[in-house]
């Protein structure tokens, strides 16, 4: 009994006395809860701090900031700026005659602050440094050369395309070929077909692997699809497997292999087919047709035959010229055209080696080449293509490029990297007379071209960013990669393997290629061969030694899945005189002894090697080239210091490194090329430190290189470098690239041959160790900059003439880039950042108070492409003229300018001086910018107006992108005068601004409406909390080219998208709808999203069938106001309409009537909905269908709109607490009583405690065919699925989901089964 008391006294005290303390504990704790606030704001600040450096290098890396961080920040920022108001709030409550309650509401507002920024401070922590994730790299154009233009007169081909597109749009071809000969345009044309897809949207993703060759290399297809999917393997991981579920998550996909020879294993790659995954398309391309319908069992073929005589000779024609169609001549081309047998890649060539050749005999002697030229075996080329591509290279001039075009046959089937292709050239002494490194490679250059003129060598196509290739960038060369067409390089082969080159390229794979390989290598052919190139996949082992006494060089490229292929230790002895030696991915632990043998070397290449000791490499005197580079090399030999002829040194990306022995460096006189490039660890000495007993090198060994002239570098402090000025003034470097800083830094984004990235070095050190490089650099990149104010008055008093990209971040002391004032004694040179394109100014830069103060130089700027300023709080003018005479400044090559989280920014370019007025507007009639093309302005808090009323003559007018973001002072976007004047206007997104009208019309009543954005393709306006119209005046748009429009929370709109007869009379007292429309209207617009807490009217008017006609997205949501999402009079309209998804729409009763293209519905929050009868007689094309928090709905579909669920693949019920049945009886009974969902391949039953089965009929006989996954969570009122008969036979199991986390799998006999079993269970 006394517990009982007790309990409800304390029951009593909790109820009466806890409401009375609690509020008297408020006030007693009143000074703590304040101070308590305080300490966590400013936890908060340093948290803040903290997550915005790594957030800032994400940015300036343009990687992508995590949602959740981003909003973190956003909240931190809230809460710090609403601190002065809360102390502001503090001390008015103080002087309040209501001061108990005040105190009272502050104390409790400060306490439930304080907890909160508690567990914000947790959440940042819990982060780990983790900010932002990096998007795949866009993949490469599907068609991209020049050719393209003149394939697309193909008539011939025009059937066939069209008859592949025809092919991949039917349901039932999941694998079709694309066969012809070599050199018939198949890549192209898949190429075409590919381009085609994805702007017709057949696939959700489309997908691409070109040259697949003869021995196809899986690892290297799998890391193609992967990049293109934007999917990342991780070491040892099954990259079949990840693959496979990687593309079974695309609904939709296109697999396009290209040139393949035979069988291939598609499970092995990681490419679901058929059954396993419906929705994956794959199409092939080979030279064969039974490769296509034998060996891979496509099942349609398409040949891709050869052009006609009409085509052949208008190609040939439009490429040789029209000196063809001289009277002496034309007879003679007509049959040279003949024998190119139709073929584009033969035609090409050939006219360009006859291109401007006037002379008969000359083309005499061609035809007559042709028409005895030898035949040929090369698989899939015909005789009249091998003597078409034998006669370009017998035109070629020169026997440098004839050995060039040859070499590049050698190098395996991928691009050609020209550092490679420089390197063996040098070793091979294939440039007469020239030695040096930077001659050499002008001269390569200069012969590439000649090859691409001829059509014997094409550019690069894809990125270079291929984490599996170590030679992805080039100081020595703007464009690091070449290819050859396939068909090319199997004639440039040919004619290689003949007298008197004797070239041999073999590719082995498997442990029975090397059986043959030994036998090989005991005949004539290799006994004589001269260059060898060998390509090795999954091979256990190498012939004992490699018998070819004339060999000069050889090539091995091994890529073993598993383990790194291994030289025999006697391998080279016979091979005396060998000059070019390149292995890579081998194991040299420990190296073959013979390569002491090799005392001809001038070459070695050792790329991604395993390394353990090469000591031997001292041996070879006459070596000029050493690479390295990506091997796991930890200590650089002594002995490579006995290498006096060296030229060339390249150690990039070898991350073991740590050890180069003190005086190697200085030894090597000879050298003109050093890369170091991310070797981060290398151990390097500071000058003077422990000098008797240095073991590591130190960087001022780098002064004894005279001849030096390309040098990478990377050290993580300045120190390292000597105290004195004289390292870099003695060397004559014309590339370079050196970058200090703690951080493993990929610094290839610019094409540029010289370099400087420098972190947390002084002004003073700068000027003194680097003055000569900074004087010359393309690329300058300054961190952590504490003691300079005026960039180059400090730091390069003759203006950076040279500089092209300039970025600074985390300079907190910078107050002007360029200072021209007459307040300082020195004016800056004329032609001060004369060909700068690029200026990046980001976060950190608290003291920056212009780019530029005083007047421009002449010739500055002038090149001037991307200008973007970011976090720099003290900035008020980009560009400041003090003076009423400034003159006007044009920018005239500006085409990006993002400025972004500039509080006190005022103007672009001011002319203010003392005691005038300041500009209201932020661009003015003294600035021209002629050529931009994308403006992004966000966080400018000082912004009124972005433009006057009038420009400069094409000020803006190729204006194509532009975002504005929460810039709260902004009353409009526009003056009517600047927007029309925006007609190439293509993107416009504007979003958080305190905007009234988006365009602003000072003649509202003028007769004419306005035609304004002709060409705009996307439209966004998100939270414009305040706006009323889009133009404040009469408009009008047909909007002819929009495809994307997006209006969210913009919830005071009066008159927004309006297209009305003149005559019509807007009355503003009515609620006016978002669209009124009475003519043709948005006839392109695809994708249409509103969100409006309003009680707004969507459509009104009488549309034109071409109206809306393309709509294939709709989404509403938090619609108020509506009862029906589509009214009848949109419904013909709306023909193509695929996916509409209607979210928290409380007054919507009824979703559509009619519609019969929808592909995907889902309907959340709709309460007031009660069925979906108008949906039902067009549910044939629905795939997907979602239904959440619909709490009026009892059943979802008769059985009648059951039966045309045909298409349904997914369906999704959650919340809906009234349904007691999925398919429910509406009284009307059907005459057939199966009800098949024969694609249904997924149902989920979410959240329905009132459901008590799919179907309480005993009537129908339900079928599922297809589905294969069931969830159900929270439906504990299900007592079995079905009481006809039912069907499943792919469905094994029911997941049962408790708490999102817990998954329960249960299966019993059968469907109807497993659900009574778990029902009895609960019970």
């Amino acid at each position: 009994m006394v517990e009982i008391v007790i309990s409800v006294a304390a029951k009593v005290a909790e109820y009466l006395v806890d409401p009375i303390i609690r509020p008297l504990g408020y006030l007693v704790n009143y000074r703590r809860n304040i101070t308590d606030l305080n300490q966590q704001i400013h936890s908060l600040q340093l948290a803040r701090g903290g997550l915005q450096i790594p957030v800032d290098e994400a940015n300036r890396q343009g990687d992508e900031i995590f949602p959740g961080v981003q909003e973190w920040l956003t909240y931190a920022v809230g809460i710090i700026q609403k601190r002065n108001d809360f102390n502001e709030d503090e001390r008015k409550a103080s002087k309040s005659c209501f001061y108990l309650k005040s105190r009272y509401q502050l104390s409790k507002q400060a306490e439930k602050q304080a907890a909160e920024i508690v567990d914000k401070i947790q959440e940042a922590h819990n982060f780990g440094g983790r900010v932002s994730y990096r998007l795949p790299p866009p993949p490469p154009p599907f068609i991209s050369s020049a050719s393209f233009k003149d394939y697309e007169a193909f008539q011939s081909r025009e059937s066939t395309f069209n008859q592949i597109m025809e092919a991949l749009r039917n349901e039932d071809m999941r694998m079709i070929g694309v066969w012809g000969m070599g050199g018939l345009g198949k890549t192209t044309l898949v190429k075409q077909v590919a381009q085609q897809a994805e702007e017709d949207k057949l696939f959700h993703k489309v997908v691409m692997v070109l040259n697949i060759s003869q021995t196809p290399n899986i690892t290297e297809i799998q890391a193609k699809i992967a990049r293109m999917l934007g999917l990342k393997f991780e070491a040892e991981e099954d990259r079949a497997g990840r693959l496979w579920q990687r593309l079974k998550r695309e609904e939709k996909i296109l697999v396009i292999l290209d040139d393949i020879w035979g069988k291939l294993e598609l499970g092995e790659i990681g490419i679901p087919y058929g059954d396993d995954h419906k929705g994956c398309k794959l199409l092939l391309t080979s030279r064969e047709r039974q490769v296509l319908d034998t060996d891979m069992r496509t099942q349609k073929e398409f040949q891709v035959r050869h052009l006609n005589e009409e085509e052949a000779w208008s190609l040939f024609k439009r490429t040789a010229g029209d000196s063809v169609e001289q009277p002496e001549l034309r007879s003679i081309a007509v049959n040279v055209v003949k024998k190119c047998d139709g073929l584009p890649i033969a035609i090409v060539t050939i006219a360009n080696a006859l291109r401007g050749k006037s002379r008969v005999h000359v083309w005499e002697n061609a035809l007559e080449e042709l028409r005895t030229a030898a035949p040929t075996s090369i698989r899939g080329v015909t005789e009249g293509v091998y003597s078409c591509l034998e006669l370009s290279y017998n035109h070629l001039e020169g026997d440098e490029v004839k050995s060039l075009f040859l070499l590049c046959a050698l190098l395996g089937d991928g691009d050609i990297s020209m550092d490679r292709l420089l390197q063996f050239a040098m070793g091979l002494n294939l440039f007469k007379g020239i030695h040096l490194w930077d001659k050499a490679s002008n001269k390569l250059i200069t012969l590439v071209e000649n090859l691409k003129v001829s059509s014997l060598l094409l550019d690069h196509e894809g990125d270079d960013d291929d984490d599996d290739d170590d030679d992805s960038s080039s100081l020595l060369f703007d464009h690091a990669f070449v290819r050859m067409h396939d068909v090319v390089r199997d004639v440039a082969r040919s004619i290689a393997s003949k007298d008197p080159h004797r070239f041999v390229v073999r590719e082995a794979v498997g442990s029975q290629e090397a059986v043959e390989l030994r036998e090989w290598q005991r005949t004539d052919e290799c006994r004589n061969c001269t260059r060898i190139s060998l390509i090795c996949r999954n091979m256990d082992e190498l012939p004992q030694g490699l018998v070819c006494p004339q060999l000069e060089f050889f090539l091995l490229n091994s890529s073993n899945d598993d383990a790194y292929l291994k030289i025999p230790d006697a391998f080279f002895q016979d091979t005396k005189q060998l000059r070019i030696l390149d292995l890579s991915k081998v194991s040299l632990t420990p190296s073959p002894s013979s390569l002491g043998f090799l005392s001809n070397l001038q070459t070695l290449r050792l790329n991604q090697c395993q390394i353990q000791d090469i000591t031997v490499i001292g041996e070879l005197k006459k070596l000029q080239v050493v690479s390295l580079a990506g091997s796991n090399i930890k200590q650089l030999p002594n002995e490579v210091a006995q290498l006096s002829d060296l030229r060339m040194l390249d150690l990039r990306y070898c991350f073991s490194l740590k050890v180069i022995p003190r005086n190697v460096i200085s030894s090597l006189s000879q050298l003109e090329y050093l890369s170091m490039k991310g070797s981060i660890r290398i151990e390097w000495e500071a000058e003077g430190f422990n000098r008797g007993e240095r073991i590591n090198a130190c960087l001022s060994e780098l002064k004894h290189l005279s001849g030096l002239r390309t040098l990478e570098l990377q050290v993580s402090n300045p120190s390292m470098f000597p105290e004195d000025d004289v390292l870099f003034e003695n060397l004559n470097l014309t590339r370079y690239s050196i970058v200090i800083t703690r951080h493993w830094i990929l610094n290839d984004k610019y094409k540029a041959s010289r370099r400087l990235w420098l972190e947390r070095v002084t002004s003073l050190y700068m000027v003194k160790c680097f003055s000569k490089l900074l004087k010359r650099c393309q690329v300058l990149d300054l961190r952590k900059l504490n003691d300079t104010k005026h960039v180059v008055y400090e730091l390069d008093k003759e203006g950076f003439v040279e500089l092209k990209y300039l970025s600074l971040w985390q300079c907190p002391t910078v107050q002007y880039i360029l200072h021209s004032s007459t307040s300082v004694q020195w004016v800056p040179p004329p032609n001060t950042f004369c060909v700068l394109e690029e200026l990046k100014l980001y976060g950190g830069l608290h003291n920056l108070e212009a780019v530029c103060h005083g007047p421009i130089p002449m010739g500055s700027f002038g090149n001037l492409r991307i200008l973007t300023l970011e976090r720099c709080e003290r900035l008020k003018y980009v560009f400041s003229h003090p003076t009423q005479h400034g003159r006007e400044s044009a920018f005239p090559q500006l085409q990006h300018l993002e400025l972004r989280y500039l509080p006190e920014l005022i103007s672009f370019y001011s002319t203010r001086s003392s005691g005038t007025q300041e500009s209201t507007t932020f661009f003015n009639q003294r600035v021209a910018l002629p050529g931009l093309e994308s403006l992004h302005v966000e966080k400018l808090d000082n912004i009124r107006a972005l433009w006057p009323d009038q420009l400069p003559a094409n000020s803006f007018s190729k204006l194509r992108k532009l975002r504005v973001i929460g810039c709260n002072k902004l009353l409009n976007l526009f003056p009517v005068s600047v927007a029309s004047a925006l007609v190439q206007l293509e993107d416009l997104r504007i979003s958080g601004s305190e905007v009234e009208a988006i365009v602003a019309n000072e003649n509202e009543d003028e007769a004419a409406p306005l035609l304004l954005f002709p060409n705009l393709t996307s439209l966004a306006l998100r939270d414009l909390h305040q706006l009323k119209r889009f133009c404040s005046g009469r408009f009008s748009s047909s909007w002819p080219l929009l495809k994307q429009l997006e209006v969210h929370n913009c919830d005071k709109v009066e008159i927004h998208f309006q297209q009305i007869s003149l005559e019509c009379e807007l009355d503003n007292k009515i609620q006016q709808p978002l669209f009124w429309v009475e003519k043709e209207a948005f006839p392109n617009l695809e994708v249409l999203r509103l969100s409006s807490k309003g009680n707004m009217e969507i459509w009104r008017g009488q549309f034109s069938r071409v109206s809306f006609s393309k709509l294939r997205v709709l989404t509403i949501n938090e619609y108020q106001g509506i009862s029906v999402v589509i009214p009848s009079n949109m419904v013909q309209i709306l023909h193509n309409l695929e996916e509409l998804n209607v979210t928290m729409c409380d007054s919507v009763n009824e979703v559509i009537q009619t519609l019969q293209q929808l592909i995907e519905i889902c309907l959340k929050d709709l309460p007031m909905l009660m069925h979906l009868s108008g949906l039902g007689p067009y549910f044939q094309s629905l795939q997907s269908l979602e239904i959440i928090s619909c709490g009026s709905l009892i059943n979802l579909v008769t059985p009648l709109m059951a039966k045309r669920l045909v298409q349904l693949k997914t369906l999704i019920i959650q919340t809906c607490h009234m349904m007691k049945e999925i398919v429910g009886n509406d009284g009307h009974e059907l005459t057939d009583n199966e009800i098949e969902f024969t694609r249904l391949k997924s149902l989920a039953l979410y959240d329905l405690p009132n459901l008590k089965s799919f179907c309480s009929s005993t009537r129908y006989v339900f079928k599922f065919p297809s589905l294969e996954t069931m969830e159900v969570r929270e439906c504990r009122g299900m007592e079995f699925f079905c009481k006809g008969v039912l069907d499943a036979p792919r469905l094994k199991s029911v997941q049962y989901r408790f708490f999102e986390e817990f998954v329960e799998e249960c299966w019993q006999d059968d469907l109807n089964t497993t659900i009574r079993k778990k029902f009895m269970e609960q019970v």
